[in-house]
């Protein structure tokens, strides 16, 4: 599995393993560097893969595909090509591709409908990112009638949960949010500096509910048909950040830094076909999900805290 070991990557393979495949291989960049072709091709030589649920991404917020542009595109575009070109190769029985929501166009109606992905240009600032993930479902499709190669595609919104990134520099809105509030409290600090207007809206799915999303389109789909992952419910990113400043027991102020940008004004799903081909719908609640993120985070402090301390 490219990318099992990032945050979703974690999340499927222990779906997986309550599954009990015969043999489940986490593929490593330590191990084999995607962006390269030979790195690749060994890959299949010495795994000998049956099925291949690509994870793989070189991925950020806002600020991260801003400062990265050329390299997000490259990344992502050379992973998924080589992979699933190998995988046609050697024959693999079924090819499985997360995708992103940064693929949709940057006026799409919402919410969004799998069939608008071809509609326009992405937002500007992910659009090399979205462009190179949306071409790896072009690959699949023109592989399956060409090929004959089975494939899934999904594609997630916003995730977020315990086990993600939070880094304040290449994390996502949750995550940021979350470090930031709880490392006020820590300072008493009395403000926390939060990106952009907070008009914007975003929709947000926890990452055990994607992980069988992603299990649910392996075990049932044959065609590149795009399926979004979702839970349908939009949420104002200004109540987003006074939801987790509760939660974190942050009393300050929050102050929006309009110099930031918003990034799309709006991303919702339509779900349906997930409904409808996979059986599948979110089960966890957005505060359900953030009060979760917070204590894992909050523990992961204080475990860091009696390290440093012992």
């Amino acid at each position: 599995m490219p990318g099992g070991g990032g945050f979703l990557g974690g999340a499927v393979c222990r779906r997986l393993a309550e599954r009990g495949p015969a043999r489940l291989d986490v593929v490593r960049r330590r191990d084999y560097d995607l962006t390269r072709e030979q790195d690749v091709a060994r890959m299949y030589d010495e795994l000998k893969p049956d099925v291949v649920i690509n994870l793989a991404a070189e991925v950020g917020g806002i600020g991260a595909n801003r400062d990265h542009p050329g390299r997000f595109f490259f990344a992502n575009m050379a992973m998924g090509m080589h992979l699933i070109e190998h995988g046609r190769r050697r024959g693999v029985r079924k090819f499985v591709q997360v995708g992103t929501v940064c693929a949709y166009p940057q006026d799409t109606p919402v919410p969004f409908r799998e069939e608008d992905i071809w509609n326009g240009y992405p937002e500007p600032t992910n659009a090399p990112y979205g462009i190179a993930k949306r071409a790896q479902f072009v690959m699949l499709d023109g592989y399956r009638r060409e090929y004959g190669m089975r494939s899934a595609i999904v594609v997630p919104i916003n995730l977020y949960g315990p086990g993600d990134n939070f880094d304040l520099h290449t994390s996502h809105v949750v995550p940021a949010l979350i470090r930031k509030c709880h490392e006020a409290v820590e300072r008493g600090a009395s403000s926390v500096t939060c990106w952009g207007t907070g008009r914007a809206s975003r929709e947000f799915l926890y990452v055990d509910d994607a992980a069988d999303g992603v299990v649910a389109a392996a075990e049932r789909m044959d065609e590149p048909t795009p399926i979004n992952l979702g839970t349908g419910e939009e949420v104002v990113i200004r109540d987003l950040a006074e939801r987790i400043a509760r939660m974190c027991g942050f009393e300050g102020t929050l102050e929006w830094d309009t110099d930031q940008p918003d990034g799309q004004q709006r991303r919702s799903l339509d779900v349906g076909r997930a409904r409808d081909l996979l059986g599948w719908s979110a089960g966890t609640g957005l505060d359900e999900g953030l009060q979760s993120t917070v204590d894992w985070y909050r523990s992961q402090s204080e475990l860091r805290e009696v390290t440093y301390g012992s």
